[in-house]
């Protein structure tokens, strides 16, 4: 029949005829997909969506969705499919990060592996349709013919309840991968961080005159030298220990300095939750009839406190958590007492040393 005219009405495009009139949806001219490459969509009515995908090899030049527009002209211009320049240069660097990539069951052979959006896969029964998606995808699309990437690393973000990854995640179509920063390996659940302890492994490069200490993702090389005091010498009893010598009588400056002095360096993580006990300071005996206990100096005293926790025995506590990467120290002093009257002060200096991470 003749179409004498064309108005619109609700979206719909109404076609009057001489005898009959009849009302069909508005519809863009069927789009054609580019050369090289496929068309995902089957509808082309008024505010539906088409997408576009290269086969492998190629690359998609403009984009990668149009939407029918009100005008019934497609958005956008004309996609087109590229062959990929292969002009790159590749280099081969070793580096300590270890990656990981979740698996995901292969993708449909139509389906290009490396793009977000690919076709759904529909089974048609007693004139119903169900779409599926592979793992790793969601449907989308009006008519559920689009599958689209799901990007899990948005949907659980670090430093959050239920993270995927210790340290770093990184999204992939259908799937994701964590990584984990230098000083680290990764873990049988590939998505959690396991320190290396480079001083076992010898992966340090300490002098033979400094002691490895490691670290969460590191490691410290530290050296022990006894203090020099006015009136008192000391001379070194083990790697990590100095003893005083003997004074000469009378000499109060000399009876006033510790004992001995013991270093301990210890490795803990970023942000950990206080108060915690860090260390405990303990006489294996005692001659007078008291022992005090306390903090006696260090860098970041704020962060620290002392208590008694038995008759022989004092416990360095982390009072408030430290965010790293960060070195702290502190030293704790036991007194021994005999009727008010001093016997001896022990000195325990102890470093800790705060990695950058939480893990």
């Amino acid at each position: 029949p003749q179409i004498d005219t064309v108005c619109t009405i609700n979206e719909l495009k109404l076609l009057l005829y001489d005898l009959i009139s009849i009302c069909s949806p508005a519809s863009c001219p069927k789009p054609e997909p580019p050369t090289h490459g496929r068309r995902l969509g089957r509808v082309f009515h008024v505010g539906h969506e088409v997408h576009f995908l290269c086969k492998p090899g190629y690359e998609l030049i403009g984009p990668r969705t149009r939407v029918c527009l009100q005008s019934l002209k497609w958005s956008g211009q004309q996609p087109m499919c590229r062959r990929e320049s292969h002009t790159h240069t590749h280099t081969h660097t070793h580096t300590h990060t270890h990656t990981h990539t979740r698996s995901s069951p292969p993708s449909s052979p139509s389906s290009s592996s490396s793009s977000s959006i690919r076709p759904s896969q529909c089974k048609h029964f007693l004139g119903s349709t169900r779409c599926t998606c592979d793992v790793g995808f969601t449907i989308s699309g009006r008519d559920n013919n689009i599958c689209t990437d799901i990007d899990e690393c948005h949907l659980f973000p670090l430093a959050q309840p239920g993270q995927l990854c210790a340290h770093q995640c990184t999204n992939t179509p259908g799937s994701f991968h964590c990584s984990c920063p230098s000083g680290y390996s990764m873990a049988t659940d590939s998505r959690s961080c396991t320190d290396i302890n480079e001083c076992e492994t010898l992966g340090h490069n300490c002098s033979a005159d400094h002691l490895c200490v490691n670290t969460f993702g590191g490691f410290q090389c530290v050296t022990v030298e006894c203090p020099r005091i006015k009136n008192a010498t000391y001379i070194k009893t083990s790697q990590m220990r100095c003893e005083r010598n003997p004074c000469m009588l009378e000499d109060t400056d000399c009876a006033q300095a510790p004992n001995s002095i013991s270093f301990h360096f210890l490795a803990v993580m970023s942000n950990m939750s206080a108060p915690r006990v860090i260390f405990r300071v303990s006489a294996s005996r005692v001659l007078g009839d008291t022992l005090r206990f306390g903090l006696a100096g260090g860098h970041g005293m704020g962060h620290f406190s002392v208590q008694r926790s038995g008759r022989q025995t004092g416990t360095l506590l982390l009072v408030t958590p430290i965010k790293g990467p960060a070195t702290l120290e502190a030293e704790v002093e036991m007194s021994e007492l005999e009727r008010h009257t001093l016997l001896g002060r022990y000195l325990t200096k102890v470093t800790l040393f705060v990695s950058p991470y939480e893990f």
